[in-house]
């Protein structure tokens, strides 16, 4: 990874929110940090306009633009016009200086713009050139997602850029590799690029695109309507130039006598990182957040400490941001927070919890009872899912998260939703069933 100027990455601050106080011998430890960066660019969005740079000011970028060429592409037929419009409305969001290259994705690779094994540097004679390009494409073949991938990997990787990051656009199912191989390949690319993959249409595996993003620490959506697609792909581009330092990991470090049992992001969606944690020193471990630009996210750990008597007090654990740095060290960003844990024989001080934890606590059940529920629908177990999406019902409505609830009423008829009692809807149109899938992830931000 290059060199980072401190003049171009952003503040970082953690904010941790818990209830250290524990009954004699408990042990279990819960709090939220809150990581913020402000000062950088800005996150592309309605309300918050990208940053412009000149050209060699910013972070140095690279982006590879992946497209379905596949046979299904052209049913119908304006699918594939709108890709292509899209990805030319991605090319025009580029700024100037920005690496990039087109990928043609079918059961092969084709590098559509600019050939020869490179990236192109971003400038309207490039841009103009890219859009040129675009019009030559066409549907045919089939569908391999990792061939798609490891080109991108490879070009991204001829770029000495700080952001690396990849758009990916699907309409069907990954139906020419197996899914051993599509695993592979996102093992492989971890760390080395960011990604965010689209769904366009209803004839996509959810899965399969919400797997690249989270292996990829990008975000996953559907794109019903492939007109659509110009204005999400014009937005995923701005946040993609929005991002001012990538590789970032959330540092835990724990005490002699601790365990973590988990490291989950819980806003804006719900991503599990226990399981990619990489040892950092003694009694530290880095987890993966991938690029940061303006923003704020939310995460939940979970300790295991030492049972204590009453008066006792410990750090439970330290949580602070790294980047690493060309020399194989890790510079810190900003201030690290603290997780405590304190002894007490108050009853209500140690029976309470936190506002926060119980929030995404909620957020977390919430969008694991809608998977459970889609899942159990799909095999015709018809109890089990009116009670696990009767029960998503009951949360979104409990923690205020209205996007969801809304998605939830397309598939079933609430009854009563403040006790999840609700009626599996008879016809429930694909579109909306992937859209509820897709979004499940997605939180609300508790109120502070």
């Amino acid at each position: 990874m290059a060199n980072l100027s401190k003049s171009n990455v952003p503040q970082f601050s953690v904010d941790v929110y818990q209830n250290a106080y524990l009954p004699e011998g408990g042990r279990e430890v819960n709090a939220i940090v809150t990581v913020t960066a402000t000062g950088g660019g800005t996150v592309g969005s309605a309300v918050t306009a990208p940053r412009t740079y000149a050209p060699g000011r910013g972070p140095s970028a690279a982006v590879a633009i992946m497209v379905d060429c596949s046979g299904s592409m052209d049913y119908p037929p304006t699918k594939m016009r709108n890709a292509r419009d899209a990805t030319a409305a991605a090319v025009d969001t580029l700024r100037d200086g920005v690496h990039f290259a087109v990928i043609g994705g079918t059961h092969v690779a084709t590098e559509v713009y600019p050939g020869g094994g490179r990236l192109a540097v971003a400038d309207a004679t490039t841009r103009a050139q890219a859009k040129q390009a675009l019009r030559k494409l066409g549907a045919g073949g089939g569908t391999a997602i990792g061939t798609w991938l490891r080109l991108a990997d490879r070009l991204l990787a001829s770029a000495d850029a700080d952001i690396r990051h990849g758009i990916l656009l699907t309409d069907g199912r990954n139906e020419h590799e197996s899914a051993a191989d599509l695993r592979a390949t996102l093992d492989a690319c971890a760390g080395r690029f960011t990604c965010d993959a689209r769904g366009v249409g209803t004839d996509w595996e959810v899965k399969e695109v919400t797997g690249v993003a989270s292996a990829l620490l990008g975000t996953a959506d559907i794109v019903a309507d492939p007109a659509a697609l110009a204005a999400d792909f014009t937005q995923m581009m701005e946040t993609a130039m929005g991002k001012e330092v990538a590789d970032v990991a959330l540092r835990v470090w724990t005490p002699v006598g601790t365990a973590i049992r988990f490291v989950k992001q819980v806003a804006p969606t719900v991503e599990d990182l226990t399981g990619r944690r990489t040892e950092a020193g003694p009694r530290a471990g880095d987890y993966p957040t991938g690029s940061w630009g303006d923003e704020s996210r939310d995460y939940h750990l979970c300790v295991e400490v030492p049972a204590a008597g009453v008066g006792q007090e410990m750090l439970a654990a330290r949580v602070s941001l790294v980047v690493p740095q060309p020399d194989g060290t890790a510079r810190s960003l900003g201030t690290p927070g603290l997780v405590r844990a304190v002894w007490t024989d108050d009853m209500t001080a140690s029976t309470s919890i936190s506002p926060q934890v119980a929030h995404y606590t909620g957020q977390a059940e919430l969008a694991h009872a809608i998977q459970q529920g889609l899942d159990l629908r799909k095999a015709g177990d018809f109890d089990g899912a009116t009670a696990k999406l009767g029960r998503a019902v009951q949360l979104a409505s409990a923690s205020g998260n209205a996007d969801t609830a809304k998605l939830l009423a397309k598939v079933v008829d609430v009854v009563d939703a403040a006790t999840g009692t609700v009626r599996l809807k008879a016809k429930v149109a694909e579109a909306d069933e992937m859209t509820l899938e897709t979004r499940s992830t997605k939180t609300v931000r508790v109120k502070k």
